[in-house]
């Protein structure tokens, strides 16, 4: 037992990660190297402290409550959550927080262990991004603006020269005008695809499909729905992802074309029968302006991809069961009803 022990023991102390053992009470009992160096403590004062040492009253509201649930019956076997580590000196430390329990017999709780992770950089990583977002959606916002109201002025124009004389230089420029409205919704709608997903809501998906496919000029296309299951969602932006998937089968497939909406053991998926997407092509067509259309901006699928990723799902593209393109989502959230 006490080879055991101290192999245990050297093995914890060579992690470049704080590790943590708390006893019972709630007191630390076990501290690694890596630990003592974060935190600026000595050993000594680390050890028959309370977290209250290093934690403030949220973060340890946060780790009793993660406690409770690895404790509940039917609770997970550890639990990962962010918190924020005071140092003797500087400033906070962003941490995240990987919790077990020590393993114990009968009714009696023996106490908890946890490693540390210092994501100091990430976090430095999402507040750049997230300023950037905010610029680009500034930027997008005043764009859309000033650029709006030449181009009603234009397209009113065209409008009262229609009507004063017939021309395929007029029916040239209203298309090249509408283009430019949509290239407008499209870089608007961009910017703001990978917002984070706050409100989510059990969306039904085949109700879902349905709303899009009468938003989009159909055609002679055909839906075919084989699907029944919900997702937590945040609905007007899921309907973002249906309505460029079908829009863009549509494009891509002819007007005639069939699109299914199935599930699989992964989540949920839609293709068409129309001719596919080379293999070659798959790594690109996620990218922003990508387009083998004359029809469409480039930027749909962009868009799909950063919603779907907003909301910590996957996306990938693949040959369909007839031969065209299937696009599939991928998450455990999904839910056959």
């Amino acid at each position: 037992m006490q080879i055991e022990l101290t192999r245990f023991s050297t093995l914890v102390e060579t992690l470049s990660d704080p590790v943590y053992v708390l006893d019972e009470t709630g007191r630390f009992e076990y501290v690694n190297d890596a630990f003592v160096e974060m935190v600026g403590y000595g050993r000594d004062t680390v050890l028959g402290a309370t977290p209250a040492l290093i934690k403030s009253p949220d973060a340890i509201e946060r780790a009793e409550t993660n406690l409770g649930r690895i404790l509940s019956s039917d609770g997970p076997d550890s639990v990962q959550f962010e918190i924020e580590i005071q140092p003797n000196d500087g400033e906070p430390i962003p941490c995240e927080d990987h919790m077990g329990i020590l393993p114990y017999e009968g009714a009696y709780f023996e106490g908890s262990v946890g490693m540390l992770r210092d994501i100091t950089e990430r976090k430095e990583r999402e507040q750049e991004l997230k300023r950037r977002n905010q610029r680009l959606d500034e930027f997008a916002s005043v764009v859309s603006h000033d650029l709006r109201n030449p181009l009603n002025v234009a397209i009113g124009g065209i409008d009262l020269a229609k009507a004063e004389c017939d021309s395929e230089h007029l029916e040239r420029a209203e298309r090249g005008l509408d283009r430019m409205d949509a290239l407008i919704d499209d870089l608007l709608t961009l910017a703001r695809a990978d917002e984070t997903i706050t409100d989510r809501e059990s969306v039904d998906i085949v109700q879902i499909v349905e709303a899009c496919w009468s938003n989009v000029e159909t055609e002679d296309a055909t839906l075919v729905t084989d699907v029944d299951c919900t997702v937590d969602a945040d609905e007007s932006r899921l309907k973002q992802v249906c309505e460029n998937l079908v829009r863009n089968a549509i494009e891509h497939g002819g007007d005639d074309v069939t699109v299914t909406v199935g599930e699989f053991e992964e989540g949920v998926y839609i293709e068409d029968d129309g001719s596919g997407i080379p293999e070659d092509e798959y790594d690109d067509i996620f990218t922003a302006g990508y387009s083998t259309s004359d029809e469409g901006t480039g930027f749909g699928l962009s868009i799909v991809e950063q919603i779907v990723e907003a909301h910590d799902w996957e996306i990938r593209v693949t040959e369909g069961s007839k031969g065209g393109a299937r696009f599939e989502i991928i998450s455990s959230e999904f839910v056959t009803a």
